[in-house]
């Protein structure tokens, strides 16, 4: 056996944070040499961050980028141990997002990304250029006065070569991306005889992507054998994308290393022990591979002279087994956490001054999960809603300052969800700290300001002691509202510890309503129970939600005041939305109620999905918050019109305001997004999919739909900035380009009409129906009395697609009903 010890790794790390990304990487190679390990391997663009996007255009950042990478090569760091490190070069002009490997303070290969991100939330085109795969010669690049200074190398191989360790072992490498593309680079190098190929990623989080991910990084060794180590970054890096970390080792198509999906941790080494005598084997029994491997181009090859990669004989280290030959409960390969904020070594310091400085866990939170295929762990959706935005909110809290949240909590589905979501964050934190990371405990002495030295070993005593401290809710009830939905809000409040209150916004709204009256002539608005037009309605409905979203900004900076927090400081505290993504899909939301927040952890999640999560949340499987089970039952209702006489809750639902169902908004986005439908081609895809509807019904409610999407889309606009986690995600900043005003969509409704009349005039089953509502909507009024694409008006204060006015004035800016009453 030819035995070789590889570390992995996932870092927090953030855009431009040059010193604490630095501290991180230091951190993360002492871990892998204590470990044992020969080869360290780092996420993507781990230097300056993942998510620096326009700043890659900055001289700047390469500079910094190579200070950081000067300093490690200036003491012992990289002694001993082959750095696999990413950062951005420059090279004839060229920008390009690069691998550099680094040994005893040298680099030894620069290797350039040969295949780009450029959709969903990828640009790198934007900011990169693509290294040219045909190209296998490597060239010399220019190395900056920062690297001459300290190490007296003036010059670098730049390319797609492969490194050979003095033992014979060979290296090279691919990025996050190619390993997506078909022909990913490491067909080639498997082919050319490569041992062990690494990938550092920067791969964001949605629900239900890991399996592909993992499945690819099996499938990279299961025909070809050989060696797969994958890093990739773990936690927020500034945006919206949450990085999910799960840091894994496969050999020969089995996985025998995984790490945590989602931590509150910064660093987590992953290390295995791998024989390369097996890899060579598994690849000599392929009697198909050896025929196709003797004509395969051979790629460069960069010697490590100093590296020496296989154990000595004397080391008696066994190989790591895969994680299905595990028997039931049986530890993971070693994962190592660290705590650089707690103690970091300065920049500079010897690689055995930081290990004096900083000590790692020994007992870490365990890679949660159920065993699937090939032994590896995954998270239910349930699981990942609950800890993904947990983690990103965690990273958003400490890095901006904040003193906690502030959540209107409303009793519905929605704001309970989001309210869930800090108390597992909560729960989380407190896990980390007893299991022994003094990073995140000094994180949250500082974030509720017990920072003086009597308090330097205060730790919460528990996740609900520390919602108590961090989170704050408010019930903004009316008159409109119903006492169920007031008892579940504080019930729910009660369960998680969050610090909680109650009131009416009746008197500011009839503050409001009296200007109004002033200024009209004495013209005070109704509901339409008590007489008022639509218009009326529709103004009384959008005022109380804006009005929430007026007392939730004055509450959020002024509780932290009231409560004496931070020792007396204040501070303030960030404020929570809680609208779906399906919700923003339609644009049923009012626009800049409670919906504009600082921050939203369910506004990339599927309101079917939130359900599932409330409910496992609930139960002994997830946190036992009980109360969360009532809520996930209860009808979704805005509770913005007057209750019916006698009745204890609103009879208004989101559901029927709407007109259409959250199931149907769900599968409306993925055909729009994942599917790249429009209205023509979602009516035919529908029709076979749904067929207890003709096709009328089908065409009614796709135009119903579009027509609601396309007036609304100004919305997305200004969306809050919300965790991305649904692949339909309409959000408007970076992730779903479209326009957001929109003249006509007469011709996509004409196709629609003439393709269900030819569905009738053959017979076809399931196209009968046709008749008022298909002639209403042949002449521009649809049924439910939304704005047609021929302009006229909505019912509800829609503006339609030409700009023509709204009930309320809006012209071309709609507003709907918001889904939470407060």
């Amino acid at each position: 056996m030819r035995l070789v010890t590889l570390a992995t790794c996932s870092l927090n790390q953030w855009a431009l944070d040059f010193v604490g990304n630095e501290r991180r990487i230091r951190e993360s190679i002492r871990l892998a040499r204590e470990s044992g390990a020969s080869y360290r391997l780092g996420p993507e663009l781990e230097i300056p961050g993942y998510g620096c996007e326009d700043h890659f255009l900055e001289m700047d950042t390469f500079e910094h980028s190579w200070a950081v990478l000067a300093s490690l090569l200036a003491d012992d760091t990289t002694h001993g141990i082959l750095c696999d490190i990413g950062m951005p070069v420059m090279h004839r002009g060229v920008r390009y997002n690069c691998r550099v490997f680094c040994l005893d303070g040298q680099i030894l290969l620069i290797r350039p990304k040969l295949h780009l991100a450029d959709d969903g939330n990828y640009r790198e085109p934007r900011w990169f250029t693509a290294w040219p795969a045909e190209r296998l010669e490597l060239e010399d690049c220019a190395l900056p006065e920062a690297v001459r200074d300290v190490n007296g190398q003036s010059h670098a191989p730049i390319g797609c070569g492969v490194l050979v360790s003095e033992d014979g072992v060979s290296l090279a490498t691919e990025t996050c991306e190619e390993l997506f593309t078909p022909r990913s680079p490491h067909i080639a190098l498997s082919l050319d005889g490569v041992d062990i190929i690494a990938n550092g990623s920067g791969s964001h989080h949605e629900l239900r992507k890991l399996h592909r991910r993992v499945d690819l990084i099996r499938s990279a060794t299961s025909k070809g054998g050989g060696v797969y180590v994958y890093s990739n970054q773990q936690g927020c890096d500034g945006g919206r994308l949450y990085y999910d970390g799960c840091a894994l080792v496969a050999c020969n198509g089995a996985v025998v290393a995984q790490g945590s999906q989602f931590g509150v941790s910064e660093v987590e080494v992953v290390t295995a022990v791998v024989d390369v005598d097996a890899v060579r084997s598994f690849r000599m029994a392929i009697a198909s591979r050896s025929v196709q491997a003797r004509t395969q181009p051979r790629a460069p090859r960069v010697p490590a002279r100093a590296l020496r990669m296989v154990a000595s004989k004397a080391s008696r280290v066994a190989p790591t087994p895969p994680l299905n030959e595990r028997p039931e409960g049986a530890a993971c390969p070693p994962r190592r956490i660290a705590s650089p904020t707690a103690a970091p070594a300065a920049a500079g310091a010897t690689a055995a001054a930081g290990a004096a400085a900083a000590a790692a866990a020994t007992s870490i939170p365990p890679v949660y999960g159920r065993v699937g295929p090939g032994g590896v762990r995954y998270l239910s959706p349930e699981e990942e809603i609950a800890r993904g935005p947990a983690c990103w909110l965690w990273d958003y809290l400490r890095v901006s300052g904040a003193r906690g949240f502030f959540l209107p909590l409303s009793g519905g589905a929605d704001s309970a969800a989001t309210a869930a979501i800090v108390g597992v964050m909560c729960e989380m934190v407190v896990e980390a700290i007893a299991a022994g990371d003094a990073g995140v405990a000094a994180q949250v002495r500082r974030l509720v300001g017990r920072t003086d030295p009597a308090d330097a070993h205060w730790v919460p005593p528990s996740g609900k002691h520390l919602c108590g401290l961090i989170l704050h809710t408010a019930y903004m009830g009316s008159s409109n509202s119903s006492a169920a939905t007031r008892a579940r809000a504080a019930g729910l409040a009660g369960e998680l510890g969050a610090y909680h209150l109650a009131l009416s916004i009746d008197t500011v709204l009839a503050a409001v309503v009296a200007v109004l009256a002033a200024v009209t002539g004495g013209r005070t608005p109704r509901y339409e129970a008590h007489g008022g037009t639509r218009a009326e309605d529709l103004a009384l409905q959008n005022l109380q939600a804006r009005l929430r979203m007026v007392l939730s900004y004055a509450l959020a900076q002024l509780l932290p005041w009231v409560r004496g927090l931070a020792g007396g400081r204040g501070g303030f505290l960030l404020v929570l939305g809680s609208a779906n993504v399906d919700e923003a899909l339609r644009g049923y939301m009012t626009k800049y109620d409670c919906s504009a927040a600082d921050v939203n952890p369910i506004g990339g999640v599927a309101k079917l999905d939130l359900k599932r999560f409330l409910l496992w949340a609930s139960s002994s499987a997830g946190y036992g918050w009980e109360q969360l089970a009532g809520i996930a039952g209860a009808p979704p209702t805005a509770e913005l019109q007057p209750l019916p006489d006698g009745a204890a809750e609103s009879t208004q639902t989101d559901e029927e305001d709407m007109g259409m169902t959250y199931a149907e908004l769900r599968r409306f986005g993925a055909l729009r997004k994942l599917d790249r439908c429009g209205p023509l081609s979602m009516c035919r895809r529908l029709l076979a999919e749904w067929p207890h509807l003709s096709a009328v019904e089908v065409a009614d409610k796709v135009k119903r739909f579009w027509r609601f999407h396309t007036i609304n889309r100004h919305k997305a606009t200004v969306l809050t900035p919300a965790y991305h986690a649904e692949a339909y995600s309409p959000d408007d900043n970076r992730f779903d380009l479209r326009p957001f005003l929109y003249r006509s969509l007469q011709a996509q409704f004409g196709a629609i009409d003439g393709w269900v009349s030819r569905l009738e005039s053959e017979g076809v089953a399931g196209a009968a129906g046709c008749g008022a509502a298909d002639a209403a909507d042949s002449a521009g009024v649809a049924t439910d009395g939304s704005a047609a694409a021929d302009g006229s008006a909505a019912a509800d204060g829609s503006a339609a697609a030409d700009g023509s006015a709204a009930a309320d004035g809006s012209a071309a800016h709609p507003v709907q009903l918001p889904e939470r009453s407060g």
